[in-house]
């Protein structure tokens, strides 16, 4: 049983943005507010340091 379609089976969607790139090109790199590859040897030491002992503090809670 043969049947005939009167619309095509494509679909178009405009959200209305446009990118300011070609698509062949990545998006722009975007200034980052904090990075910790931007941080001093004391700073990541510190901070690993405070994670730490957040984690430990959430360990020994649990434990008591």
């Amino acid at each position: 049983m043969a049947h005939a379609h009167s619309h095509t089976h494509e679909h178009h969607h405009d959200h209305g943005h446009a990118h300011s790139h070609g698509p062949a090109t990545p998006h722009p790199a975007q200034a980052a507010p904090w990075s910790i590859l931007r941080m001093t040897v004391l700073g990541r030491l510190g901070a690993a340091l405070a994670v730490s002992a957040a984690l430990w503090a959430i360990v020994w809670l649990a434990m008591r």
